[in-house]
């Protein structure tokens, strides 16, 4: 680390057991906060510089990529995520445009849990209708932007009438919707196809981040 200032050896260490305890790496803002730095803008400033100097890379076609060149192993590539909120009823989610994300609530997720999809997002789970799909409250599910879905994926649906979003497995039924929950003690919910307007389909689940 010869040449590096406090913080930047700092942010290295931090990197490092971030990674290690996740396996992807860690935001801009993750940084900030786990180095306990004035704002993103300096964690962004020290991140150039040990670019600079060798100690990262930072992907420009996949932005605030960051991969450790110091380490043994190369690790998977990996793509932003932004997350924008959390299933729960209230207002429909708010899918931003690419060039509006907030990175400062963004995490690093790697391609095979993107499955090297585009328009990607995450919601934070509230609640435990999806807990025998393994999908606990507290988790992040990441998913792709869509408004279609085949029977038996799982969905953020927003339900039109009662103003809600929804986690749930999805199933055409005739003429109607079938919304299923994975969990033995709740009921389906029914409804028509007009009333049901999918957002997002579920790529993957990223277990309860405290």
């Amino acid at each position: 680390m010869k040449g590096l200032s406090p913080k930047q050896q700092g942010i290295l260490k931090f990197m490092r057991e971030f990674i290690d305890e996740h396996d992807y790496p860690p935001s801009i803002r993750d940084i900030q906060v786990g180095c306990d730095i004035s704002s993103t803008s300096v964690v962004d400033y020290n991140l150039k510089a040990l670019e600079r100097m060798g100690y990262i890379r930072r992907d420009r076609e996949v932005s605030r990529a960051i991969e450790l060149l110091d380490r043994g192993a190369r690790r998977s590539r990996t793509v932003p995520v932004p997350i924008i909120g959390t299933i729960a009823a209230g207002q429909p989610i708010p899918v931003p445009a690419p060039d509006t994300i907030d990175y400062d609530n963004v995490f690093e997720a790697t391609e095979d849990l993107t499955r090297g999809k585009e328009n990607i997002f995450a919601l934070k789970v509230r609640g435990t209708s999806m807990i025998d799909a393994l999908v606990n409250d507290g988790d992040i599910v990441i998913l792709e932007q869509t408004d279609t879905a085949d029977d038996g994926d799982m969905v953020a649906a927003w339900l039109e009438r009662e103003n809600e979003a929804t986690l749930k497995k999805f199933y055409r039924e005739g003429d109607r919707i079938r919304l299923q929950p994975a969990n033995s003690t709740m009921k389906p919910i029914f409804t028509e196809p007009k009333n049901v307007k999918i957002q997002g389909r579920v790529l993957a689940t990223i277990g309860r981040r405290d």
